[in-house]
């Protein structure tokens, strides 16, 4: 499984990115597991075709203990197995990484924050 993994993340910084994550809607059923939603512009044209059908197309974002993992594989939260499952494009995974950094980066400055 293709993957970007962040480790050595301080505790209170994991958890301010949870609280985020929660906050926005993106748990799943599973305890420290988010579903991250994609935008159109980052479907591949087989997972626009199938929105309606198999969607919405998300990648599976895991808190670690000590670190975060992205998972690079798009899901279709309507169904388990279709074509519409697969990789995204190398765009899309540098576009994500940049997002979690962003994230991550807004979680350490709030916990740095004196309270």
């Amino acid at each position: 499984m293709r993957c970007y993994v962040v480790d050595e993340l301080p505790a209170d910084t994991l958890e301010k990115l949870e609280k985020t994550l929660d906050e926005r809607g993106y748990a799943s059923s599973i305890e420290k597991l988010y579903w991250i939603p994609l935008e159109a512009r980052h479907l591949l044209p087989v997972q626009q075709e199938h929105t309606a059908s198999c969607g919405p197309h998300c990648l599976a974002l895991e808190i670690l203990d000590g670190g975060v993992r992205l998972e690079f594989l798009v899901r279709a939260q309507g169904r388990m197995r279709c074509e519409c499952v697969s990789y995204p494009s190398p765009e899309t995974e540098r576009d994500m990484m940049l997002w979690l950094d962003a994230r991550l980066k807004e979680a350490s400055s709030a916990s740095s924050l004196p309270q």
